[in-house]
This record gives C-alpha cells, sequence and structure tokens, in this order.
C-alpha cells in the first residue's frame, strides 16, 4: 500500500511539475514576445473538466475576426439539421404562372438556372404568363454590420442574399495588347459595367492591376489601374447581386427557348394549387467544409441567416440569427450574455467575444451529440487557412483561424503529449506587431501546451 502511495505521489508530482512547465514555459513565450501581454487574450480548458489551466486576459471583449465561424456555424448546424439542403426549386400554379423560390444557397451558378430552365422547356412549359420570385428565405440586406466600406472590392466579402450566384463575383478580364498601348478589359459575364481604362501593356513585368470603385459617382464605374502581360481574369463583388441574377435568369430562360418577355416580380409561393417543376439541391456539409477550412465569409453569414429565419419560422436576419445563437448557447448551458454578434463570419469588429466566452462554448461543444463530425472537418495542420501553420502538431490540432487588420486569433481543440484534449483560444489585437509576430507567438503559446499539459 505505501508503495502504490509513493509511486502515486510521484505521479502526481511529476504531472504538476509538468503543469509548471508549461506554465513557465508560456511566460516565457510571452516575455520574449515584443507583442504587449494586454492586448493578448489567452484561455486554455481541459475538455474533460472544463477547468482553466491558463488564462490571460480571458474576459476581455475583442473581435475574434473568422473564429467566430465556429461557433456560429455549430449554432445554425443544430437548428438547419446536418442533413439540410440549400434549394433552388421551380413550380408552376394552374394559371400557366412560373414561382421561382429562392434558398439563398451560396453554391448557386448559372448551370443551375439553366438546368431549371430545360426541365420547364421539356415538360411543355415554353410560353408561362408570369414569373415570380420568392426571395423570402432572408432578408434584403446585403452586407454586414460595420464591414469595411474600403473593402467592397474585396473578392472575399461579397454581398449576399437571396439572390446568390456564382458567388455573387464578377469576373473581369484584363488582357494584354501591343506594348506601350491600352489593355483590353471585359466582363466574362454580361453585367453592366463601365470601366475607366488606365492598364498598359507591358510585357517585361508581371500582372500589376488595381481596382477602384467610386461608389458616391457610380457603383457599376470601375477604374482599372496598372500594367499587364498576361491574359488574367480578377474576381470582383457584384455591386447589384439581385439585378445580376436576373440577367443569369434571363440568359437561362432564352438559352431554353422559352418565350417570356415580362418582368420578374416578388411573390411567395401560394401554399396550394402548385406542383414542382424543377429544383436544384447543394448540401449543407459542402458549405461547412468550406466555412471551416475556406473561411468563406458568404458562406457563413447565408447559413447564418437561413439558420435563424428556420429558428423563428420567418424570414431570415441577422436578429433572427442571434436569437437562434442564443438558444443553442442556452442549450449548451453557456453563458453568452456579456458577448455581442453582428454578422456570421466574424468580419465586422463590432463583434465582440472573449477567450473565456470561446473555450467554454468549446468543452460545451465538445460533450454534444455529433461533436466528433464536426470537429473532424475542422481544419488540422496543412489543411485550409493552416495550409503552412501548426505543422509541429500533425493531426493533433482541430482549429480556426481569424485574421483582420491589427487582429489575429486562433480557436479549436489541442491534444497534448499526454494524450489530454484542450480547448483553447487566443486573440491578438495588436496595431503594431506583424501578421507574422502574431501568428509565431500563437503557435509557441500552442506548443508549450502541447509538450507539457
Amino acid at each position: 500500500m505505501k508503495k502504490f502511495l509513493c509511486i502515486l505521489g510521484l505521479f502526481i508530482f511529476a504531472n504538476l511539475s509538468l503543469c509548471a512547465f508549461a506554465v513557465d514555459d508560456i511566460k516565457k513565450v510571452l516575455s520574449d514576445s515584443t507583442i504587449k501581454k494586454d492586448t493578448i487574450s489567452i484561455s486554455i480548458k481541459n475538455t474533460e473538466t472544463g477547468k482553466a489551466v491558463y488564462e490571460l486576459n480571458e474576459h476581455r471583449l475583442v473581435s475574434p475576426a473568422s473564429t467566430q465561424k465556429i461557433v456560429t456555424l455549430a449554432a445554425s448546424l443544430w437548428a438547419l439539421g446536418p442533413d439540410y439542403n440549400f434549394e433552388t426549386s421551380l413550380y408552376k400554379d394552374t394559371n400557366n404562372d412560373l414561382y421561382l423560390k429562392l434558398g439563398a444557397d451560396p453554391y448557386l451558378r448559372e448551370k443551375d438556372l439553366e438546368k431549371i430552365m430545360n426541365d420547364a422547356k421539356n415538360k411543355k412549359i415554353l410560353a408561362p404568363k408570369n414569373i415570380y420570385i420568392d426571395d423570402y428565405i432572408v432578408d434584403g440586406v446585403n452586407w454586414g454590420e460595420g464591414w469595411q466600406w474600403d473593402d467592397d472590392l474585396n473578392h472575399l466579402m461579397p454581398k449576399f442574399g437571396s439572390y446568390n450566384i456564382d458567388g455573387n463575383l464578377l469576373y473581369i478580364v484584363v488582357a494584354p495588347t501591343a506594348d506601350g498601348a491600352p489593355a483590353n478589359i471585359y466582363s466574362k459575364f454580361f453585367y453592366p459595367v463601365t470601366f475607366m481604362n488606365y492598364v498598359v501593356t507591358d510585357s517585361k513585368q508581371k500582372n500589376g492591376v488595381a481596382f477602384e470603385r467610386n461608389n458616391s459617382v457610380s457603383p457599376d464605374m470601375l477604374t482599372v489601374k496598372g500594367h499587364v502581360s498576361e491574359i488574367k481574369p480578377y474576381p470582383i463583388p457584384v455591386p447589384n447581386i439581385k439585378r445580376y441574377f436576373r440577367l443569369r435568369l434571363e440568359e437561362a430562360i432564352s438559352n431554353a427557348k422559352i418565350e417570356y418577355y415580362g418582368t420578374f416580380t416578388q411573390k411567395k409561393l401560394p401554399s396550394e394549387n402548385v406542383y414542382i417543376v424543377s429544383s436544384v439541391k447543394h448540401p449543407i456539409k459542402i458549405a461547412v467544409a468550406d466555412i471551416l477550412k475556406n473561411s468563406n465569409n458568404m458562406a457563413a453569414e447565408s447559413v447564418f441567416k437561413i439558420a435563424g429565419g428556420k429558428y423563428v419560422k420567418n424570414t431570415g436576419s441577422v436578429a433572427a440569427a442571434v436569437k437562434m445563437f442564443e438558444a443553442f448557447c442556452k442549450k449548451l448551458n453557456v453563458n453568452c450574455e456579456h458577448i455581442k454578434i453582428v454578422d456570421g463570419s466574424g468580419v465586422s469588429k463590432n463583434n465582440l467575444m472573449s477567450a473565456d466566452f470561446m473555450t467554454d462554448f468549446l468543452v460545451a461543444l465538445s460533450q454534444a451529440p455529433g461533436f466528433d463530425i464536426y470537429k473532424n472537418v475542422m481544419p488540422t495542420s496543412g489543411e485550409g487557412t493552416l495550409a503552412d501553420r501548426m505543422l509541429y502538431f500533425k493531426d493533433n490540432i482541430r482549429a480556426k483561424t481569424g485574421t483582420l487588420s491589427d487582429i489575429s486569433a486562433i480557436t479549436g481543440y489541442l491534444t497534448s503529449k499526454s494524450g489530454k484534449t484542450y480547448a483553447f483560444d487566443i486573440m491578438i489585437n495588436d496595431a503594431k506587431s506583424s501578421s507574422a509576430d502574431k501568428k509565431m507567438l500563437e503557435e509557441y503559446i500552442l506548443r508549450a501546451v502541447y509538450n507539457y499539459y
């Protein structure tokens, strides 16, 4: 018995010693860094016990950037279910009217509209009286609260809504001509946009093209500057997604040789005396991988609003989605009263979360049914936004990164050398340090956890 107690005592001592090494190592990493400690928030908790093993400024409310997607998406999946499909459907009524019911599908493409209209033609629907569009699945707010005005040409931040199609991106082709002469600029798909062309052909330099938009003059006028040596398409967010969608719909109708010269009026699909003509579906699992691994903002915003709409049984909105999120937190028994969510992607700096909340959420989520499926979709080292990061941990980390100007964050799960799993959240909000320095600090903090906890 004494021998057993001695062994047990040695084991506890060794374990405490390792924990002390971890804390000391994290403190050393922080002291060696040029990033000030008061700009760093850290929370690390054991997923089995929920107890914190290291904390720093853990209650401070800061912008989580795209790490927010890990919590908003989990709540959205709870509301929608893992078998949810984005669906765009065409219906016909007894009056020979057509209804196109939109699903705010972030993966809808022009070829999908063509498929729907070709199905209508094959069913001998050649001259409908009216074509109505049911766009009530989400509201008409196409950009997030607090999104930066000077990011409206950032292809990672397109507008979003019921009229999602082609990623809501317009591809502008810039093609060289003769050296010293203006380049050719045109849109890959028709959209009424005007170009102020200041691009010069220069075969001796790599492409250097910049776009500017003056919304006070016209959002459909682009100034293009720089030089070009090879033909290249540049993705630009569509200024008016409703107009772009209708243009693609007109093309699909025309290509299917359906005669229709009327307008597209907004109208809800009747609950009776209609039958389905055709539909296109995309499973939500595509969005889950895209949001967690590639940090797709448009998909994250669309899913969040759709889930909110389903929860309140009405049109989706940020307000509805926040209600849904709060209900999910209540189900997890996680207090979310002190945080602030204004979008589904974390793009807005008006979002505020604490490291303590994030790890509380992750610990509770790890106990929820179906968690392993969700966790396994999260990127590990070498995948998605971790393609060139966290290689030290191999398959022992599942994490979501976040980056905004002055902000770097990472959150997720780490299994240490001892076999224990920890929920972690690190948020660095420092205007003076480089993004590379922030990301390096995140990795060295996690290395201490991995090696000693």
